[in-house]
């Protein structure tokens, strides 16, 4: 027989595994209580619990990990916390100054988000960009969600953080005018409605606070990138003590 977690041969007679240190009973008890808190949150059967305590609930649960895997979320944690101080440290004019590479991909659901919502009118096509780049990570993380992969979540609220610092300096070169636009264009050089933050906020009547709603939208991503950051920490520190004892 196999140990459950590492896989590797069991002795004969040994209450634990000698390559993960795990003890069977105890794993064992640990997996069912585990699966009947996810399945009670899937169902909806949890007694004497509020639909959003049993959400609370189940973003809190961390995924399956023996230890390779724990391992490598531990690794992908520490990269996106080193790559989200990059970003956070950042003021407007450095993002705008130097984007990272997930500009381009942000860019992708963002130009996607114009095809998609342009149908609703001029207004919802042009807010459809920045709805686009929000709303895919958003989408990744209900999908991961339904996988119960909280960690892989937790990641994607940090990339709706990330997006939330691309557009900031859009928002606020409004007036300005100043960052390239897509085909080569500027803001103070393109046709009314080409730069979407100066036609957003010139509908709206916003376009004289374009620098103090850009700093809300950057800090706001910073509380979002943090947050991610946060759980998935949580989440990691909660799935540790199963590679040892498999206890919760």
């Amino acid at each position: 027989m196999q140990c459950p977690k590492c896989h590797q041969p069991r002795q004969a007679q040994r209450p634990d595994c000698p390559h993960c240190g795990i003890y069977f009973s105890k794993y064992a008890q640990f997996l069912e209580r585990q699966a009947a808190a996810a399945q009670a949150v899937i169902d909806g059967t949890a007694d004497n619990e509020s639909g959003v305590s049993r959400l609370w609930r189940y973003l809190l649960t961390p995924p399956d990990a023996g230890s390779g895997l724990w391992y490598g979320r531990a690794a992908l944690w520490v990269l996106f916390v080193l790559w989200g101080g990059h970003f956070i440290l950042q003021d407007i004019p450095s993002l705008a100054a130097a984007p990272s590479f997930l500009h381009n991909v942000d860019l992708v659901f963002h130009e996607a988000g114009h095809v998609l919502f342009g149908v609703f009118g001029s207004f919802i096509g042009s807010l459809g960009g920045s709805l686009g780049q929000l709303l895919m990570p958003l989408i990744c993380a209900i999908a991961l969600l339904r996988q119960r992969d909280t960690f892989g979540a937790s990641l994607c609220l940090w990339w709706v953080g990330q997006n939330c610092l691309d557009i900031a300096p859009y928002m606020a070169d409004a007036r300005a005018g100043q960052l390239p636009l897509l085909g080569g264009n500027f803001g103070h050089s393109a046709p009314y409605g080409f730069h979407d933050w100066e036609y957003l906020l010139s509908e709206t009547g916003l376009l004289a606070h374009d620098q103090g709603l850009a700093l809300l939208c950057l800090n706001l991503g910073r509380l979002l990138m943090l947050l991610g950051l946060i759980w998935a920490g949580y989440l990691l520190w909660r799935s540790r003590p199963q590679l040892s004892h498999a206890t919760d």
